[in-house]
């Protein structure tokens, strides 16, 4: 694990009210306390991002959930990563399986999204995953479809991306049958997963730089689970989707890897 865990929440669409928004976060400001063995990352829908950002603690930072590849111009209901830096923002996901699904999001269109985010010295979240529940062999190899895609997702991602731009970078592996499912993987397979994405990042780069992106998990993530998916798989911390609107859950998850 690379230092402090990550903690990042994935509020997605929800919750409908900026009145429900104000109350989560402020029951998570509440209980939370000090918060300085664990990195937590608010990622709200953007119309609340400011206000939030305004009334939140100060160990608390905060993300977006997407962006344009262009700073500014006539891109009608985009936002640009240099408008999130301004806001406050200091990460923002990427090619989500949501995005991938239903905004019909390219390999080719994250790459541009991740140059941009990186450009504006913002930290990319980088969601990757597979659709079928596949299976690793005893070296972490692949047995079928996984990895072809996550090796696609990640080298198209990284295409023309300087080694000196890659410390900022965090990878989410998020297995697309286990997102909402309440299936998460097991930390074996997570583990492997994981050694796979750093036998990709060393052959685009090299072996230390490899070492020095950190990978979350994502998907179904909960605080029974989230122990053997971060310490079990040797990941860098978790991407939390659902139980991340249910602040005592999502308190619980932060208690835990604090320890």
């Amino acid at each position: 694990m690379n230092n402090k865990p990550l903690i990042i929440a994935n509020w997605k669409m929800n919750p409908a009210t900026f009145e429900e928004a104000e109350r989560l976060l402020n029951t998570i400001n509440k209980e939370m306390g000090r918060n300085e063995n664990a990195e937590v990352v608010i990622c709200p829908p953007f119309i609340y991002l400011s206000s939030l950002l305004s009334i939140a603690k100060d160990n608390l930072v905060f993300g977006a959930q997407d962006c344009f590849w262009e700073d500014k111009g006539a891109y009608t209901g985009e936002i640009s990563p240099l408008m999130l830096k301004k806001l406050g923002s200091q990460y923002v996901i990427i090619g989500h399986s949501e995005r991938r699904k239903y905004f019909q999001e390219t390999d080719q269109v994250i790459n541009r999204k991740l140059k941009a985010i990186l450009k504006a010295r913002l930290n990319p979240v980088l969601c990757v995953g597979e659709e079928a529940r596949d299976s690793f062999d005893s070296e972490g190899r692949s047995l079928d479809e996984v990895s072809l895609v996550i090796g696609e997702q990640v080298e198209k991602a990284l295409i023309e991306v300087s080694p000196a731009w890659i410390r900022n970078l965090v990878i989410a592996y998020e297995p697309i049958w286990a997102i909402g499912t309440g299936n998460s993987c097991s930390s074996d397979d997570a583990m492997r997963a994981t050694l796979f994405i750093r036998k990709i990042l060393t052959k685009l780069y090299d072996r230390s730089i490899a070492e020095k992106v950190k990978i979350i998990y994502g998907g179904s993530v909960t605080s029974q689970n989230v122990v053997d998916l971060v310490e079990g798989a040797n990941m860098d911390g978790v991407l939390v989707g659902g139980a991340s609107l249910n602040a005592s859950e999502f308190v619980k998850i932060m208690e835990v890897l604090k320890k």
